[in-house]
């Protein structure tokens, strides 16, 4: 058994392990068009096993959204988690509108009424009467048409059907008007030691939020599997068809750019024992006592290995501040 090593999810005083697992992968293949948006396929009976295996490791929190496999992820999670709700939390999300069947995204729906079916949508795919994290799934949305949104969230909260709330969003306002918002405990961001958000660390120090890491491995560059010439899938969101908000992989490859980064750090974060992905996720811990990294996983390997990076802990203060300098950033205020 991994080595005890929580968090606090912001003001809600619900307390998680200081990794939680990402549930994006395990949904399978879906789409948006002929633009991949999934993992490729994936194994159901093995995603199960890596989320026994991640509980057994210390892991309580599990991180998914209605939209990743149009509903797949939710309902193997629901599956997974049957007999063993009281042991986790469960954060998901919303906006996105889909097809279950042709696994296509359609459309989104923000709208009150749309936030209420898409909350009872997620509690029957989770087997679960109520939810833990409710997290606004639109990273650009203009923060000032939020309103509604919040107090749609509120309500549910009210209702009993969510314990707290966020927003998945890597922009400052944003996430400064929902941390306004009495049951907000989370901002969601993109972060990891290639890509720093000193804004968004800031304000979720400031009022207190959890601040849950997305892309904690900067999609697999992080894990050194791409380095020998490996390459994802046509249906991976980081293939040959790729969306454009993809950088780390280009064209199916990794980026040069971000490969260089990772290049300059390699020998600083798998230091000590750590592996690299288990050196990323320590810099994570290191850069603010507010963040919880949520690497994504499709193997009970892969989970395996970044579960035992809670044994190690953060990256020291030295080692920390190095690798601001290797990567020329003017080291954050601690």
């Amino acid at each position: 058994m991994t080595t005890k090593f929580t968090r606090t999810l912001g003001r809600s005083n619900i307390t998680i392990s200081a990794l939680g697992m990402g549930c994006w992968a395990i949904g399978g293949p879906f789409w948006a068009g002929e633009t991949p948006l999934g993992w490729g396929e994936v194994d159901d009976s093995e995603s199960t096993r890596a989320i026994h295996a991640a509980i057994a490791m210390g892991v309580t929190f599990f991180d998914t959204a209605n939209v990743y496999g149009a509903g797949h992820s939710e309902i193997v999670l629901g599956k997974a988690l049957a007999g063993r709700r009281d042991q986790v939390v469960i954060a998901t999300k919303f906006n996105a509108v889909f097809d279950e069947t042709t696994r296509q995204v359609t459309g989104s729906d923000s709208t009150p009424a749309g936030i209420r079916n898409a909350c009872e949508d997620s509690l029957r795919r989770l087997q679960t009467d109520y939810i833990d994290l409710y997290q606004f799934h639109d990273n650009g949305f203009p923060p000032e048409k939020a309103g509604p949104i919040r107090n749609a969230l509120e309500q549910l909260l009210a209702d009993g059907k969510i314990r707290a709330y966020g927003w998945s969003t890597d922009f400052p306002a944003s996430a400064e008007f929902f941390a306004r918002g009495e049951h907000c405990a989370a901002i969601q961001a993109e972060l990891n030691v290639l890509d720093d958000n000193p804004a968004i660390v800031a304000l979720c120090e400031k009022h207190n939020l959890g601040l849950i890491n997305r892309g904690p491995l900067a999609m697999g560059l992080l894990t050194g599997k791409y380095v020998g010439g490996l390459k994802p899938s046509s249906d991976d969101v980081r293939g040959e068809k790729s969306p454009e908000w993809m950088k780390y992989f280009i064209n199916g490859q990794p980026s040069p750019e971000y490969s260089k980064k990772v290049g300059a750090v390699r020998e600083i974060l798998s230091s000590g024992g750590r592996t690299l992905a288990q050196g990323a996720l320590a810099w994570l811990w290191a850069r603010s006592p507010q963040t919880i990294p949520i690497p994504g996983f499709r193997t009970v390997k892969q989970v395996e290995e970044n579960a035992r990076a809670m044994e190690f802990g953060p990256l020291t203060k030295e080692q920390f501040l190095e690798i601001e300098k290797l990567l020329g950033r003017d080291a954050p205020r601690q």
